[in-house]
């Protein structure tokens, strides 16, 4: 197994996380979506220009996980909460994305990157934290009822024009 370090990212990382996240979300739902639905979400969401409007936010905050010299996931969190609709804290804040390279999942790197991004929560004074996953996500779902997180709503989730069933999952903090 490989030895995997966190850092922090920086811009010359942006070429990279981008190319890391599409192909993470291509390997994993890809075959949901047409073409032009697919194409329409990786460059709103996942390419190098939106990446770096995120990166330049101060509300939004990457950590990079790297072994064997090269880059094999991220997580990035979101200071304000995705839907203060449903919040029940007064400090909410946001799971934005982890992802781990298309061939390095399962080796815990999605657990080292939680764990950080739990860590910065509880350090800036989060007391609720919110996150949304795909209604058939079921492995998703078990990563994240297995740090405490339940379902609180249904919601929806756009790629491209085509709407997905989501679940908006939470977890209050101490």
């Amino acid at each position: 197994m490989t030895q995997v370090t966190l850092r922090a990212m920086t811009t010359a990382d942006i070429p990279a996380l981008s190319r890391l996240a599409g192909d993470a979300f291509v390997a994993k739902f890809g075959h949901l979506y047409s073409r032009k639905d697919l194409d329409a979400f990786l460059d709103e969401v996942l390419s190098e220009r939106a990446i770096a409007a995120d990166f330049a936010d101060p509300a939004q905050v990457y950590q990079l996980a790297e072994g064997g010299g090269a880059l094999l996931g991220f997580v990035k969190i979101g200071l304000k909460p995705c839907r203060a609709d449903f919040a029940r804290g007064a400090n909410v804040m946001e799971l934005k994305q982890l992802y781990a390279a298309a061939g390095a999942t399962g080796q815990g790197i999605g657990g080292k990157l939680m764990d950080w991004a739990m860590d910065q929560f509880r350090a800036r004074g989060a007391d609720e934290v919110q996150l949304s996953v795909y209604a058939e996500n079921f492995g998703g779902h078990r990563f994240y009822e297995r740090y405490g997180f339940a379902k609180v709503a249904d919601i929806t989730f756009r790629v491209g024009d085509h709407i997905d069933p989501e679940f908006l999952f939470a977890r209050m903090l101490a």
